[in-house]
Order: C-alpha cells, then sequence, then structure tokens
C-alpha cells in the first residue's frame, strides 16, 4: 500500500476498532466498491471521505464507483441518517407531501438558526426508469429531499447518493444540473427567481412552484439552489451573492 493509503486505513481502522492489514483492505476494496478494478489512489480518496464523514464502509454507509481514475462516493440512506443526526446543530426535521403536484417538501431546523432550511422536490423531474424509482417512487422521493435539504443546511459536499452517482456515471446530469443555457428564456426565468427570491423563501417557492417542468429543466439544479439560498438569506437577513433585502 502506499503511505497516503496505509495512513487513511490505519485512521479508519482505529476509529472503528479493526486492524488495518493488507487482507483485511482488499477485503475493504471489494466491498466499497462498485465494479472495476480499483487503484490505491481512488481507494485513499474514498476513505478520506469515509474518515471525513465518520462513515463506515463496512455497512456499505459509504461506498464509490469508479469513474475515469477517481471516484464517485455514495453515500447510502443510512450513512446520510448517520451524518444528519450527528451534527451538532441538528434540531429536528419534518416531511410534507403534496399529492397534487407529486412534490415531497423536507424542512430540517438547526439550533443555531431562527429559520428552518426547506427543500421541496418533485417526482416528474426525479424519478427515472430503475427499479427503486418504480417500486417504491414516493421513498425514493423523500429520500432525495433529504439529501437535498441537508446539503443546504449542513454545507455537506463532495458526496452523492446512489440515484445521483449512477447519473454521474451515466453522463445524464451536466444538462441537468447545469440547465439549458442556449435556451433563451433562461435570462428572463432567472431573473424572475431571483426577484421572488430576494422577497423570502415562500415567495420563492410560490415562484418555483408555479413553474413547468419544462422551465424547470431550462433554469437547472444550480441555479435552483443558488436562489433558493438567496432567498433562506434573506430570512436570515444575510444576503448572499449581492442580493440585498428590499428596503421597508
Amino acid at each position: 500500500m502506499s503511505t497516503a493509503l496505509s495512513t487513511m486505513a490505519g485512521k479508519l481502522a482505529a476509529r472503528l476498532g479493526m486492524d488495518a492489514g493488507t487482507d483485511l483492505m482488499n477485503t475493504l476494496k471489494n466491498t466499497a466498491f462498485k465494479g472495476g478494478n480499483v487503484t490505491d489512489e481512488q481507494f485513499t480518496a474514498l476513505l478520506i471521505v469515509a474518515n471525513q464523514y465518520g462513515l463506515n464502509p463496512w455497512t456499505k454507509e459509504i461506498y464509490a464507483f469508479p469513474d475515469k481514475g477517481g471516484i464517485v462516493p455514495v453515500v447510502g440512506v443510512d450513512g446520510w441518517a448517520r451524518i444528519i443526526n450527528e451534527h451538532p446543530q441538528f434540531d429536528g426535521m419534518e416531511f410534507s407531501y403534496d399529492k397534487e403536484e407529486g412534490a415531497c417538501t423536507c424542512k430540517i431546523y438547526r439550533k443555531d438558526r431562527k429559520h428552518p432550511t426547506i427543500v421541496t422536490e418533485y417526482m416528474g423531474e426525479c424519478k427515472r426508469n430503475t427499479q427503486p424509482w418504480q417500486s417504491h417512487p414516493t421513498r425514493m422521493l423523500r429520500h432525495k429531499t433529504l439529501i437535498q435539504c441537508a446539503r443546504l443546511a449542513f454545507g455537506f459536499a463532495g458526496i452523492f447518493d446512489q440515484d445521483e452517482a449512477e447519473r454521474v456515471i451515466e453522463g445524464t446530469t451536466a444538462e441537468v444540473h447545469a440547465g439549458h443555457e442556449s435556451d433563451s428564456r433562461r435570462p428572463d426565468l432567472i431573473a424572475k427567481g431571483e426577484s421572488a427570491a430576494r422577497l423570502g423563501t415562500v415567495k420563492y417557492q410560490e415562484f418555483w412552484v408555479a413553474l413547468s417542468a419544462e422551465e424547470k429543466q431550462v433554469i437547472g439544479a444550480v441555479e435552483k439552489r443558488r436562489m433558493y439560498d438567496m432567498s433562506l438569506a434573506v430570512d436570515n437577513a444575510e444576503p448572499v451573492n449581492g442580493a440585498e433585502t428590499e428596503a421597508e
């Protein structure tokens, strides 16, 4: 093993009360990676993320897909539950469903904030033609909503759920996340979204719900999250990205 891999393996083993022997690490490689030959560098990258978030690859809280010389770190639902519940500022969560809109909303509360972080995800945007989405669509949408809300509430970065990881490997995420940048409607849609965001999360969510599925795809997930952050900052009286609360 390389020096970096030995160091990361030692940290993981110490945290889990295990012996970081070669046989153990070889078994872990086979357990934690979904297909493909794994280099020491890829294995090291996974262990860095596992140690950073305190996750256990043996119980599938975290695993990875090899991807173009790097990895796509995947955190299972149990892993997301762990890092959310163990965050020192976590103060509970709530879910609600809107059957007419085909939407799930998650609220996460932090001890150090006056307002919850609120995220709504829509079945029409998220559902895929895969077995989990076909057999348990409502559960999958709840997982998706929880994960996106946790990212905004706690700043979790560099980790994916399995659905996202599969999209990355398939190469289907770029346009979904970036939006349809060549669409002539996009600048006006974003401008309207920013105007709503400057009035807070309630007005921004009203704006987003009123959009068609096609318009949401034109905007893209990156802009959606940026504008939501703007609206949340207004609620907390902490303007971001140049947004200012309107004068009273």
